[in-house]
């Protein structure tokens, strides 16, 4: 056993002389709590050079918070900026299920990471170190684990893209996007918006940048909007505004009402979403039960202290013995001695006190 240990050693995880250097020259090696968060290091887990090459950086940078000096030669854009994506990545790479162990799932992370800077920056990342280009890459639909059975009473189901941060105003409510190929939703698409769309992207392709503009406010006004898909291809997208059923988290502007946000935030930000609708409310919203990656986000809100069981429209037996965990636990906002309750709150806020 020992010796197959340092055979494993010598061929995935010592550093090379340069990485020993950097060592006596004042950069400490990885620590052993950086690795519990899923960055592997120097040459370990990772098979794939271009894997393994980007994982030793994003642990260096750690350490330095320097970027390769190479990178410069396939960006445009500065070394301020070039710090500002290992950052991201670093975060995306600890947050990760899975750490990324094929040139494939480490392209899709920076993708999806850097989604919103420029597409020459992301596509010379991943020249740098060898991964897929967008354009290679096969689309793999997002894996939702669904509960074994539909529950009684579910109208429909929502099969949602990835949820944008910006989405989400609080800890019970969020705004998701249906892609509009979707079987259930592509049958009731309107024309016109089908015929905007393709109109968008054909002043888009000729850099007529109001036009196109002019064309997506008219499908935002119609319950659509056209986002970029991991390839950045367009995707028409149905909107939907949805309320969790059984829970009241504090509103945004309550005490701890910013933490629930940002517990749901760092949930369900990025994911697909599956959403098992009951019925729609005075606002227009989908009242439903939110699943993100086979977890049920309700039970995981209550769990955490981020949400009161909203027994006056939901009886679930489950849901109070949730709430009940954590208030027990003092968790969250149970943490505070008398914490209101939201309705109450939005209550008094009608009445003016």
């Amino acid at each position: 056993m020992g010796n197959a240990l340092r055979f494993l050693y010598r061929n995935c995880c010592e550093p090379t002389t340069q990485e020993s250097n950097q060592y006596q020259y004042g950069v400490p090696p990885p620590s052993a709590n950086q690795y519990q968060y899923g960055v592997p290091p120097p040459k370990a887990a990772a098979t794939a050079g271009g894997v393994s090459a980007l994982a030793h950086d994003l642990n260096h940078f750690q350490n330095t918070s320097q970027v390769p000096e190479g990178l410069s030669q396939l960006v445009v854009s500065s070394k301020k900026a070039q710090a500002n994506w290992y950052t991201k990545l670093l975060q995306s790479w600890k947050e990760a299920k899975t750490a990324p162990k094929t040139p494939e799932q480490a392209s899709r992370l920076v993708i999806q990471t850097l989604k919103h800077h420029q597409k020459a920056d992301v596509e010379g990342l991943l020249k740098y170190y060898g991964l897929p280009l967008p354009h290679n890459l096969v689309e793999v639909p997002a894996v939702v684990t669904n509960p074994t059975s539909r529950p009684q009473g579910v109208k429909f189901e929502l099969h949602t893209l990835p949820v944008d941060a910006k989405a989400i105003p609080d800890g019970d409510t969020l705004t998701v996007y249906v892609n509009a190929a979707d079987p259930r939703e592509a049958p009731n698409v309107p024309k016109a918006v089908h015929a905007a769309a393709s109109q968008r992207a054909k002043a888009r392709a000729v850099r007529d940048y109001p036009k196109a503009d002019a064309l997506h406010k008219t499908i935002i006004d119609a319950g659509y909007r056209v986002l970029s898909g991991t390839n950045n291809e367009d995707i028409l997208a149905k909107k939907y505004r949805v309320r969790f059923r059984g829970i009241d988290c504090p509103e945004s502007k309550m005490p701890f009402g910013q933490e629930a946000k940002q517990e749901l935030t760092k949930l369900v930000e990025g994911k697909c979403l599956l959403i098992h609708a009951y019925e729609e409310d005075r606002y227009g919203r989908i009242v439903g039960d939110i699943y993100c990656n086979g977890k049920f986000v309700q039970e995981v809100m209550l769990k955490k202290g981020c949400a009161w069981h909203y027994a006056a429209y939901d009886k679930r037996p489950e849901l109070a013995k949730w709430e009940k965990e954590a208030r027990t636990a003092r968790v969250g906002l149970w943490a505070a001695t008398n914490p209101q309750e939201p309705w109450e709150w939005r209550k008094n806020k009608r009445a003016g006190n």
